[in-house]
Formats: structure tokens, sequence, C-alpha cells
């Protein structure tokens, strides 16, 4: 009889195949390259375009102990409900087929993307 097992999540896959590329360019992962020069204080000054400062609103958003940020495209909240119906999507599990005597053979609210929207 063969037990379910997870499937690895994309954040897991993603953090492994930076880990390789890392291992496989030389470079350490967990510590800084001492090769690296640091940046210098004046770094940290805004920019300025053709010896012009930069629009006082914009040195405003580039402070130096925040730096600019943009807002999020979705909230946390949809978010969330996305992940929800993503865990819903999936085949049941053979051990349940086993367990159920057959009698749940799929998974009959499966969503297909082009067939049905989520309306989040």
């Amino acid at each position: 009889m063969k037990t379910y097992r997870a499937r690895p999540t994309l954040r897991i896959l993603t953090q492994f195949v930076m880990y390789l590329c890392l291992a496989a360019s030389g470079h350490s992962p967990t510590s800084p390259d001492p090769t690296e020069a640091k940046p210098s204080p004046a770094a940290h000054k805004p920019s300025t375009s053709e010896g012009r400062p930069l629009h006082p609103s914009i040195q405003q958003a580039r402070r130096r102990d925040q730096p600019f940020k943009m807002p999020s495209n979705k909230t946390f909240r949809t978010k969330q409900k996305l992940a929800k119906a993503q865990r819903q999507n999936r085949p049941i599990p053979q051990w349940i087929r086993l367990r159920t005597g057959n009698t749940i053979r799929y998974n009959a609210k499966r969503r297909h993307w082009r067939k049905s929207t989520l309306k989040v």
C-alpha cells in the first residue's frame, strides 16, 4: 500500500534552487562575499538627474532609514482565499479511496481555471 506524501511547496523549491545556484557559483549561501565592496556613506544621498536635485516629494519618499516601497497588488486576505482555493483544488489521495471502499472516486468539486472563476 502506497502512502500519500505531500509535495514540497513552491517556496521550499525556490529556496533549494537558489541554494544550488549559489553553491554552483562558488559562493556560500549563508555568508556574504568578502571581496564585495561595502557601500560608501555617500551612496545614500539622493541621486540627481543631470546635476539637478530630485523633486522634494521623491527625496521625502527615499529617506535613509526607509527605502521606497510599492504597494502590494493583492491584500493578505485575498492571498489567503487564493491559497485555500488552491488547496481545495486537488485530486483525492489514494488512501481515501481505500478507506471508503472506493465509494469516493474523485473530487467532484474540482475547479478548472477556464471553466469557473473564484470571485475573490
